[in-house]
């Protein structure tokens, strides 16, 4: 199962996931508008592969079967100034208790 990924021009890691190259018909035209120009990434042959970086590789494939295509999110960001917080936190909770 082959199948074309584009990334988006106004969002940033976001990723479209086509059965045929440069077929865009089955993706709805106000996805489009907001995915922007599509620039082309790669060719995935689906059958040989196992996973994928960030996408689930069987919704992948599901949902290029049922709808045509596949649009991958960016991934969320870990806010690392609010772990950096909790940690020290959970580090001032535990000096604390030890004294």
């Amino acid at each position: 199962m082959l199948c074309s990924v584009y990334k988006s021009s106004k969002k940033l890691q976001t990723y479209l996931f086509i059965n045929k190259r440069d077929d865009f018909s089955q993706v709805p035209e106000a996805l489009m508008k907001m995915f922007g120009t599509p620039m082309m990434v790669t060719v995935l042959n689906l059958a040989t592969k196992d996973k994928l970086g960030f996408a689930d590789i069987d919704k992948v494939k599901a949902s290029l079967a049922e709808q045509g295509y596949y649009l991958q999110l960016t991934p969320k960001e870990e806010d690392m100034l609010k772990t950096h917080k909790a940690n020290m936190n959970n580090a001032d909770d535990n000096q604390g208790e030890k004294s």
